[in-house]
């Protein structure tokens, strides 16, 4: 359940790393809506078994936690302004 879940969210972070730097810091504006999104489409995804949905469940969390992690970390652009974290990208 765990290392499943783990995967789970190792595949979706990866996507969100693998992002230029400006989309990445656009789609963070948006951590709470990214969230629910992971999290109800890997829920309707492993949905069935109670071992599916608790790894969806961490899955989930873990998603969560990165992206309020990466928010407060990198910062995030709202339109054209670029509200620096605690490390600044050159974008």
């Amino acid at each position: 359940m765990l290392v499943t879940g783990f995967m789970i969210f190792l595949s979706t972070f990866l996507l969100l790393i693998k992002l230029p730097r400006r989309l990445m810091l656009r789609a963070l504006k948006y951590d709470l809506v990214i969230d629910v999104c992971v999290s109800v489409i890997v829920l309707m995804i492993h949905f069935g078994t109670f071992s599916g949905v608790m790894a969806a469940t961490i899955a989930g969390l873990l998603t969560s936690v990165a992206t309020s992690g990466m928010k407060r970390l990198f910062g995030f652009i709202d339109g054209d302004l670029y509200h620096v974290g605690r490390i600044k990208l050159n974008v």
